[in-house]
């Protein structure tokens, strides 16, 4: 089966820098476009940042503004976010998923399949 889990998450001040990871397994991940999401509380599932399986496009969020860098490495299974600049308003649980192969918008939170349990991220001022 599809498993997806984060690490990385932490408590940081503003201006910060974390760098999330995603390990992969039980799905051909080279084959796979892959996304970071992250809810807050009290708030809906955003979409964050989204790579091309073979790494040649990369999407983000309006409000990264340049501060997150999404990759990936293949031959590890695994997707990272290196986050620059955090700021308080970037406080939440970041999930990693797997772009669903019905889904053709990978800024649609709805289009992902699977999905890790997340990992949190506190900017404190």
């Amino acid at each position: 089966q599809v498993r997806l889990v984060e690490s990385g998450g932490r408590l940081v001040q503003t201006g910060g820098s974390l760098r999330l990871s995603c390990a992969a397994s039980g799905l051909t991940f080279s084959m796979s476009n892959m996304g970071w999401l992250r809810q807050a509380p009290g708030k809906e599932r955003e979409f964050v940042a989204a790579i091309q399986w073979n790494s040649e496009s990369v999407w983000y969020g309006d409000f990264v503004k340049e501060r997150f860098t999404i990759s990936r490495d293949n031959a590890k299974s695994t997707v990272y976010l290196q986050m620059n600049n955090l700021e308080s308003e970037d406080s939440a649980t970041y999930y990693c998923a797997v772009q669903g192969a019905h889904s053709r918008d990978l800024y649609d939170v709805k289009g992902y399949d699977y999905w890790g349990r997340g990992t949190q991220v506190t900017v404190s001022s």
